[in-house]
């Protein structure tokens, strides 16, 4: 019983709301590839909220919460969830306040996600044949806030950091030197 209760611990440090990060960054705290961030983005199932692009050669920005979901969409691909309700999943989690996300677990059944917030729905779902694996929102939470922590950041407005691994900006950036 008290490791159910790891699932649902709601404690959990805030991350400022105007805070971003580029896309590698966001890829990277993920564990997804470039090319699924820019389809995912580009057919509405996880859109940048600090920014998005403008046309060539803009950056979108991922909030701390945007790069939660993009994981969290990643584990349900990676279990067999249909698109279809992973589409679902996202925009309810959309609809949930920060503080809420923390405390919640998703279920599935390979078929179907389900929101638990106690351990009793937890243990109900199974027991009714329903659950076959979960996802600790709050620790997903955990894990992106350490993997972030040595990522750069930015915020809108202010002249962009310097990322290392990003070659499309060096370019640019030699390009522009060159000119």
């Amino acid at each position: 019983m008290a490791r159910q209760g790891l699932l649902f611990e709601g404690v959990v440090d805030t991350v400022p709301e105007d805070v971003g990060y580029r896309g590698p960054t966001a890829c990277n705290a993920a564990g997804i590839t470039y090319r699924q961030l820019d389809y995912w983005a580009r057919t509405g199932l996880v859109e940048p909220t600090v920014r998005n692009a403008s046309g060539s050669g803009s950056q979108r920005l991922y909030s701390f919460r945007d790069i939660l979901v993009l994981k969290i969409v990643k584990r349900l691909l990676d279990t067999g969830v249909s698109l279809q309700q992973i589409r679902q999943a996202v925009q309810h989690l959309r609809d949930r306040g920060v503080e809420e996300l923390a405390g919640i677990t998703l279920m599935s059944d390979g078929a179907s996600v389900y929101e638990c917030t106690s351990a009793d729905e937890v243990v109900d779902l199974v027991q009714g044949g329903q659950g076959v694996f979960g996802i600790a929102v709050g620790r997903v939470w955990r894990e992106i806030q350490g993997s972030l922590h040595e990522l750069p950041a930015e915020r809108p407005g202010e002249p962009p950091a310097e990322h290392p691994g990003d070659q499309l900006a060096a370019r640019r950036k030699a390009r522009a030197a060159g000119a």
